[in-house]
């Protein structure tokens, strides 16, 4: 039986002041392009370092390719590749040592040709020579990439590799990761930017507080929180009646505000209501609903069953 690409049972991590996972289970398949989403907070790097052996769980297991990343570190660090939020570098080597450098760790040799093809794919190919210290910052974050993929992992984790980075970047970086996972590799992807989820992730789990709360091809959350989005922008504040339709903007005069509705019908139904309390529509437009709505919808259900639960304890 083969194995998933990474099996979570009951993950828990404790710190004196904060609980960051709390009996987190999840398995992502071989081959899959899986999405791992959350606010600031929500458990995504705990995870993360878990799973790279930089952190040790309170209790659970974490597997990569059935290795346990304890009992079986070192398997289990040869399966993984992560590429990390922070930009973390030796400024005294240039672009190929460090690449050199990092297939030692592993233990592999003659390995230039890979280097060679990784370099090409990240758009580094020019910089090869380069010290790393007089990179930019996205110069800088392609090689962090690059190391992660030096080793040829089978599973590769992306903590939020585009943050920050222009356009060039983030399309060479997914025209490259593409090609990746066309070959049969796993991607894990944790990101803020969730129009690239919604393009690229075939699965999706969405964390909140340390627990996952939404576990869903990205087909299915997509439809079970269907529906649309109405984009306005008025010249006064919203009513406050309507604040419960908000799934972003503060409701304040000028603000380009995103109001739920279910039909079209209720287009003409705010805009009467609108009207009628003086108010006047400076900008309209109405969208089907994307990722971003699901995962609005998402963390406010789970803020909501989690208020409901205390008011019962109280």
């Amino acid at each position: 039986m083969t194995p998933p690409a990474i099996l979570i049972h009951k993950l828990t991590k404790k710190y004196p002041k904060l609980k960051a996972l709390d009996e987190v289970s999840l398995s992502i398949e071989q081959g899959e392009f899986f999405g791992l989403l959350g606010p600031n907070g929500a458990g995504k790097t705990t995870l993360i370092s878990i799973l790279a052996g930089l952190v040790r769980a309170s209790s659970g297991q974490a597997f990569i390719l059935g290795h346990d990343v304890v009992k079986d570190f070192q398997a289990a660090r040869r399966a993984l590749g992560v590429v990390p939020q922070e930009l973390v570098f030796d400024p005294f080597f240039t672009v190929r040592e460090a690449l050199r450098f990092q297939s030692g760790y592993f233990g592999l040799r003659n390995n230039g040709a890979w280097i060679d093809e990784i370099l090409e794919g990240l758009g580094l190919s020019d910089k090869a020579t380069t010290n790393m210290r007089a990179l930019s910052g996205g110069m800088k974050r392609r090689v962090m990439v690059a190391q992660a993929l030096v080793h040829k992992p089978p599973v590769i984790v992306l903590d939020e590799p585009t943050a920050g980075v222009d356009v060039e970047l983030r399309q060479t970086l997914w025209r490259f990761i593409r090609q990746l996972h066309a070959q049969g590799r796993t991607i894990v992807l944790t990101t803020h930017y969730l129009e690239e989820a919604e393009e690229l992730c075939s699965r999706i789990a969405m964390l909140k507080q340390g627990h996952v709360v939404a576990l869903d091809s990205t087909a299915n959350l997509l439809k079970r929180f269907t529906g649309l989005q109405l984009m306005l922008r008025i010249n006064a504040s919203l009513p406050q009646a309507m604040h419960s339709r908000l799934l972003s903007g503060r409701g304040i005069a000028h603000e380009r505000l995103r109001l739920r509705i279910t039909s079209y019908d209720e287009v003409a139904q705010i805009l009467s209501e609108l009207r009628a309390v003086g108010i006047e529509i400076d900008e309209l437009e109405v969208q089907r609903a994307d990722l971003e709505d699901v995962f609005l919808q998402v963390m406010a259900q789970s803020e909501h069953q989690e208020n409901t639960v205390e008011k019962v304890l109280e």
